[in-house]
């Protein structure tokens, strides 16, 4: 299906949108520019709540300001039922383009079916569908590879020897599935996996998983966690149980995490900007849009595994 504005604009305007949740208007909504004077309108809907997507909503916000279009924003809270309603609310909005950080990927087959049939243009942050070609484009983040980084970390430091491993993976779905089987993928044969709990993206409950697991696996070796908060969590569990020397690696690359791998509170982390993230989100959608040369349609964002060693060859994470 080819997208233009103007048709778009004709299939949306017959939408009626179910609003569940209030949507934030931002980027240049103070009446300078917008819709009705022909610039571009963007909704963006949001996974969640944590640093990673803080991060990327300041991004996005920016960016829209810097390029002049409208931004309009939801936050899914890490459930595709609200992701689905909150792109129907976008619809309904009439907006040019959706941007879309997803919960599940599952839950994106509905999604942009959804858009599709109201004429609407989706761009993916973080994750591609198996199936680009009804979407307009991605920003994404390899999590496979991110996952694979930090076993092969483990895998350089262990140097052979039989080791243990915990996995403290974020919510099913989405992003922790990509980066937790990436890292289990990748780890050398000496490297066992003895413990696999999800920690949902919330520090309080991986602090909760980080105790039980060293309670039943007190001599474990590495633990890999998926974002650098949870981290935290972890490593607080493990001192507090005298398990100081269990090496955790992890990923995200924010000033927080940088200066605890820099420390030793963490062994490793892979850095991946959200502020690339949602920086190329924003300005490949319009230039796509636009059917400007040169704009990717998958976009990669750069990837540094982030040691002692390095700590200053890894890029800004957030917005100031």
């Amino acid at each position: 299906m080819m997208f233009t504005r103007r048709s778009r604009r004709a299939i949306a305007a017959s939408f009626i949108g179910t609003a569940s949740l209030v949507l934030s208007g931002c980027g240049t909504s103070n009446g300078d520019s917008g819709a009705s004077d022909g610039s571009v309108t963007l909704g963006f809907v949001n996974g969640a709540n944590t640093h990673f997507h803080q991060c990327l909503l300041k991004a996005v916000e920016q960016t829209g300001k810097e390029e002049k279009a409208t931004v309009y924003t939801a936050n899914s809270k890490q459930d595709a039922g609200t992701e689905l309603s909150n792109i129907e609310d976008m619809i309904s909005r009439n907006v040019d383009a959706l941007i879309v950080q997803t919960v599940n990927v599952d839950a994106l087959e509905g999604d942009i079916a959804k858009a599709r049939s109201a004429g609407i243009p989706i761009f993916l942050t973080s994750v591609a569908t198996s199936d680009m070609s009804n979407v307009l484009g991605v920003a994404k983040v390899d999590l496979k590879k991110v996952g694979e980084l930090d076993a092969g970390w483990i895998e350089k430091d262990a140097a052979g020897k039989d080791v243990k491993v915990g996995i403290v993976a974020g919510a099913p779905g989405a992003a922790s599935d990509l980066l937790v089987g990436g890292f289990q993928a990748a780890l050398p044969a000496n490297a066992k996996v003895v413990a696999n709990q999800p920690g949902m993206f919330n520090p309080a409950k991986a602090q909760d998983v980080a105790e039980n697991m060293i309670q039943a696996q007190p001599d474990l070796d590495y633990a890999f966690v998926a974002n650098e908060e949870m981290a935290f969590a972890v490593r607080k569990a493990f001192d507090a149980a005298g398990a100081k020397d269990v090496k955790i690696v992890t990923t995200n690359g924010t000033e927080d995490g940088l200066a605890a791998v820099k420390s030793g509170q963490l062994s490793a982390t892979v850095a991946n900007s959200a502020m690339q993230i949602g920086q190329t989100a924003v300005r490949n959608t319009i230039g796509l849009l636009d059917k400007k040369q040169g704009v990717e349609k998958i976009a990669n964002i750069p990837l540094v595994l982030v040691t002692k060693d390095n700590v200053s060859e890894a890029p800004q994470y957030c917005p100031k």
